[in-house]
């Protein structure tokens, strides 16, 4: 199958990310939200994606606008999946949420629209019924700061297709990423099982009192060599996410410390706005945090 048109669903952190990498590949992008002032906010972060490009990647401002020419916008979704050829689902870290857009979405898709998740931890064979082609539907995982970062983890599930498995994989590499196929589900794929594990370390270090933040990331960057640490990542990744998937977790174990960290994310964070870098303060302020000053290793 030849994916010509992509439809991204979410337009939040990754999904703009995603939406204007595939653009900036030469795709034609839809991109899809659930109102108006959220598809302006992702119009503003692509204007600031196209500096990063320029920066990062050496981008010419003529690349940078004929991406941003490659995308339109919506907020109907069979409007915005008609005559598409995959579907990146990137809507946020809920099961419910997830469940509940994948059965509006099989009732309007085109019958050859592939449907891949972004997930960052849940499992494709948990939608696969709801989306009403199983055999299309898988898992298309990337990493934050997406033109730098650029792996593309593809994880199907037991009723995957194989000649859709093999067609996502060729796709990443026409947008610039790093295939990673999978031969079988695991929650967090690769990425995910290595770093969450690092980042739930550090905030049980943090909110037991064991260490502060500042401690906590220089200890990994001087002891690794890492450029940042566990609480610079989560800013990046974006502390709602990381709630999310806290949540998700504590609700399963019922473990009192991984409670500890779902209720102080809550009361310190979400509920006071500070999300990370797209809110500009997390558990550092940008646009300069302090892990990046030359002293903070010393």
């Amino acid at each position: 199958m030849n994916i010509k048109i992509v439809t991204v669903a979410g337009s939040g952190v990754l999904g703009a990310q995603i939406a204007f990498q595939t653009a900036f590949h030469g795709y034609t992008v839809k991109v899809y939200d659930i109102n108006d002032a959220i598809l302006e906010k992702a119009k503003t972060a692509f204007q600031k994606l196209g500096t990063a490009y320029q920066a990062d990647l050496n981008a010419t401002p003529e690349q940078v606008e004929k991406a941003i020419q490659n995308l339109s916008y919506y907020t109907d979704l069979a409007a915005a999946v008609k005559d598409a050829d995959l579907l990146i689902e990137a809507v946020p870290e809920n099961p419910a949420i997830k469940t509940d857009f994948y059965k509006k979405l099989a009732a309007v898709a085109p019958e050859k629209t592939i449907f891949a998740s972004n997930s960052s931890t849940l499992l494709p064979s948990h939608f696969a019924g709801a989306t009403g082609r199983p055999e299309k539907f898988l898992a298309l995982h990337f990493a934050n700061e997406i033109w730098k970062h650029n792996t593309a983890e593809i994880m199907g599930h037991p009723g995957t297709d194989a000649a859709i498995f093999d067609t996502v994989v060729a796709f990443t590499k026409t947008i610039g990423m790093v295939a990673l196929p999978l031969h079988k589900e695991q929650p967090g794929y690769i990425v995910n099982s290595l770093l969450v594990p690092l980042l739930g370390a550090g905030l049980d270090l943090l909110v037991r009192g064991v260490a502060d933040v500042e401690t906590v990331d220089k200890t990994w960057m001087v002891a690794t060599g890492a450029p940042v640490g566990p609480f610079g990542i989560l800013d990046v990744v974006g502390i709602t996410t990381a709630y999310n998937i806290n949540k998700i977790a504590a609700t399963a174990s019922k473990d009192p410390g991984q409670i500890k960290v779902t209720e102080y994310l809550k009361k310190h964070f979400i509920d006071t706005g500070k999300l990370g870098v797209v809110s500009g303060e997390g558990f550092y302020k940008y646009p300069n945090p302090a892990y990046e000053d030359p002293d903070f290793l010393k």
